[in-house]
């Protein structure tokens, strides 16, 4: 019986040191605690819902891309949220969010929702690949906001689907585009993403769809008289 014990209690402590290696820490500060929109963040947001949504984001991710297993997905053991007295809205550099607490402060509307939002679209640039930064910066910034379109937090202010100008321009615009790819291809947004781990060519639109993305966008902006 204590021979069991012994081997059970090894294997529970390997079980265990899996789960570590694999698990993801989150930290959220704020950094801007005296200005109103760090008071609106801990008022209205807060440091323990955010820490959730990141780790809610990060499942959501993973699944999105269809990275069932670690070796699929890039090696993050820690992320941070900061808060800080900023311009703009948000970034993500080195596993690290920046939001803006400026923005938190002057957002009219649902500011849990946004920032929300917010964070998936950031939280997707910390795990996405982006074709060893070969990959243009419209494409990087339309997945992002692919995920939180499929994540059900695109906000109002957004462009309508058909609408743009480029393929490649970026943000909703992409995303949208990216949306009906995906509708012809299930799985092409993740596919395109594993792609992207190694490098990144126009070409893979026309491994995985059969036509060069001009022409895909072309069919985009005919199926909706754009």
């Amino acid at each position: 019986m204590a021979l069991f014990n012994k081997h059970f209690l090894s294997l529970l402590l390997t079980l265990a040191a899996t789960q570590t290696v694999h698990a993801v820490d989150y930290v959220v500060t704020n950094t801007a605690p005296t200005t109103a929109g760090g008071a609106r963040f801990k008022k209205e947001i807060g440091a323990g819902y955010s820490k959730q949504t990141l780790a809610s984001a990060t499942h959501f991710i993973w699944r999105t891309f269809q990275q069932t297993k670690p070796a699929d997905r890039k090696n993050v053991r820690k992320v941070s949220l900061f808060v800080d007295d900023m311009d703009g809205v948000a970034y993500a550099v080195n596993n690290e969010i920046h939001v803006s607490a400026r923005y938190i402060g002057s957002y009219s509307g649902d500011v849990k929702r946004e920032i929300t939002g917010v964070l998936y679209h950031e939280m997707t640039h910390i795990w996405q690949w982006n074709g060893n930064g070969q990959a243009p910066g419209g494409l990087i910034e339309g997945i992002a906001d692919f995920v939180r379109l499929k994540a059900n937090y695109a906000p109002s202010h957004w462009v309508q689907p058909g609408q743009g100008d480029r393929w490649d321009q970026g943000y909703d615009v992409t995303a949208w585009f990216l949306n009906y790819l995906n509708s012809l291809r299930n799985g092409f947004v993740a596919e395109l993403n594993k792609k992207m781990r190694t490098g990144y060519s126009a070409n893979y639109f026309v491994e995985l769809l059969g036509k060069n993305v001009d022409q895909l966008w072309s069919d985009y902006k005919a199926k909706y008289g754009k």
